[in-house]
């Protein structure tokens, strides 16, 4: 629980430091921003990934950069459900979601707590290991 509010806690500062930024976004206070961010965790996980494969064929054909569409579109979706928070033109809210998640993914690096490498299996190394003997003519036990 601890790790999804420090993660929700790293995107609203980045909401925050955007809005200062960029002339386009406005925020009113540090309860929209902490709203926003909300929202933009919402839409990014259940609505991101149904727009994706819906566009995939655009996107294939523009090498990616029609995702940069998808993230400025789920920026105005959250501006327009979030009072206190706009997103004024098509440009801020591309170059809006472009910052945001430049410095999210920064904050997330820099505070984001590191997580111990996976086994196949979920099982510890130690459960994985063999002792074999060479009992001779290419035999091992």
């Amino acid at each position: 629980m601890n790790v999804l509010l420090l993660r929700w806690l790293t995107l609203t500062l980045a909401v925050i430091v955007t809005a200062y930024l960029l002339d386009g976004i406005r925020i009113s206070g540090f309860f929209s921003a902490v709203l926003a961010a909300a929202a933009l965790a919402t839409l990014n996980t259940f609505l991101r990934p149904v727009i994706f494969v819906l566009t995939l064929p655009i996107n294939v054909m523009t090498l990616g950069l029609f995702t940069f569409v998808i993230n400025a579109v789920l920026l105005k979706m959250a501006a327009v459900v979030i009072p206190g928070f706009d997103v004024i033109g098509f440009w801020p809210a591309v170059w809006g979601s472009l910052l945001i998640s430049i410095v999210a993914g920064l904050l997330n690096a820099f505070i984001g707590e590191r997580m111990p490498p996976r086994t196949p299996g979920g099982r510890d190394d130690a459960e994985k290991v063999v002792d074999l003997e060479n009992k001779g003519d290419n035999r091992w036990e």
